[in-house]
């Protein structure tokens, strides 16, 4: 076959009706400034789709930090890899105050979070050495896993008897190859909004020996009595051996971060290629992270604003008989019961007549038959904005139990 042939044979439950789907359901245009209340395609909608945590991203000070970097620096400051020419102390500065804020030795940035933990994990492992890692780790971790050339094991979501199992099989394996056990999971599942069950995987290295990374992209900034994550949360920050995050959440920007001990990160300096063979992370974006995490230590209130709407969110929906999972996060997952057709016109109808936008999972991210409406609650909702959502929600439920949504043509279109 040839190699543009199979293009069109990939494109997902959404992706092969595009001529529906895209611009309303994939690639959708949100306008307007980043705020609870945007446009979509010409009306006001409510907006549960930002993961602006703390309501960073469009907050004044925030914005004045960055046009004064911009300013300063225009966009090209410093040129070259940090390794070779693009090194500055405001650089520096970050990643120490980054490593100070996570209780960590020393911390690293990284230019994106995606390409950088994949980067991290490829740096880490060889051959010789056996992962093992939780089933529902998000795509650039799987991404990573792909890479190695050695063993790898998964575990069932959260599942610590599962966990046990697959650690003596890597344990057996090690044994042979002298290589090591590197144990991979997330702080808060981006999806179902659970946190990783940090407390009773640490609890194994009594039997085991491994190190153990948390990819907590969620949780910093969101979770913990000072925001600093959700190994804090847990009470076992110290036993967490990699921290890594991302800049796109509570920080509202671009960029991550990986910490821990010195002489590791030390060595990640030196072996990671995403960053050895690529431009330093600009100043502007270096500037604007240290005011963002000025702000994430010193205003207790965003935190405290994030968790009072959701707190309402959650509560709200689940005294109207809505299921929201296992979450113990911001993360606030929906779950419905239907078809593909069924989610789109669902999505189509909330969209248009009750002015609410959500992101909507479907088949294959999640088994068919299930619809998952997935809200990210932040610290610049209103209570208003939660009681508005719920009674929309009621309103599609009830539409959804009765079958309205498979008779219209949308659903149709999209079959099962």
């Amino acid at each position: 076959m040839d190699i543009f042939e199979k293009l069109n044979t990939n494109l997902g439950p959404l992706g092969k009706h595009s001529e529906l789907s895209e611009g309303y359901f994939m690639f959708p245009k949100l306008e307007g400034e980043i705020a609870p209340r945007m446009r979509f395609k010409g009306k006001e909608v409510l907006t549960w789709s930002l993961n602006n945590y703390l309501g960073l991203g469009n907050h004044p000070e925030v914005r004045e930090a960055d046009e004064a970097a911009a300013k300063k620096w225009g966009a090209a400051y410093p040129m070259g890899a940090r390794m070779m020419s693009g090194n500055t102390d405001l650089h520096e500065q970050l990643e120490n105050e980054l490593a100070a804020f996570v209780g960590k030795e020393k911390a690293y940035l990284l230019n994106y979070g995606y390409q950088g933990i994949m980067s991290v994990i490829d740096s880490l492992i060889d051959r010789k050495d056996v992962i093992v890692y939780d089933g529902e780790c998000h795509a650039c971790i799987i991404d990573a896993l792909r890479m190695h050339m050695g063993k790898r094991f998964v575990f069932p979501h959260n599942d610590m008897e599962s966990l046990g199992k697959q650690l003596k099989r890597a344990e057996r394996l090690t044994k042979e190859t002298g290589g090591g056990i590197l144990v991979i999971t997330e702080g808060v599942f981006g999806m179902t909004g659970d946190m990783g069950n940090l407390k009773e995987i640490v609890k194994y290295k009594e039997s085991f020996q491994f190190r153990l990374l948390v990819d907590d992209a969620h949780g910093f900034g969101t979770m913990g009595k000072t925001g600093a994550g959700s190994g804090e949360e847990q009470g076992v920050q110290d036993q967490v051996d990699l921290y890594f995050s991302t800049f796109a959440k509570s920080m509202a920007s671009i960029g991550a971060f990986i910490a821990g001990d010195t002489r590791v990160i030390h060595y990640l300096k030196y072996n990671m290629r995403s960053q050895i063979f690529a431009k330093a992370l600009p100043l502007i974006m270096v500037e604007g992270g240290l005011k963002r995490l000025e702000m994430l230590r010193s205003r207790p209130e965003f935190r405290e604003n994030l968790w009072k709407v959701v707190n309402a969110l959650q509560n709200g929906l689940k005294e109207k008989g809505f299921s929201i999972g296992t979450t113990n996060s911001p993360v606030t997952p929906v779950v419905l019961n239907g078809t593909v057709g069924e989610a789109a016109t669902l999505s189509k109808d909330l969209r248009e007549n009750y002015n609410i936008f959500c992101s909507v999972v479907i088949y294959p991210v999640v088994p068919k038959g299930m619809i998952i409406l997935r809200l990210i609650p932040t610290a610049v909702h209103s209570l208003e904005d939660v009681k508005e959502t719920i009674a929309a929600f009621e309103a599609i439920k009830g539409k959804l139990s009765s079958g309205f949504y498979k008779t219209t043509e949308l659903a149709t279109s999209f079959g099962e």
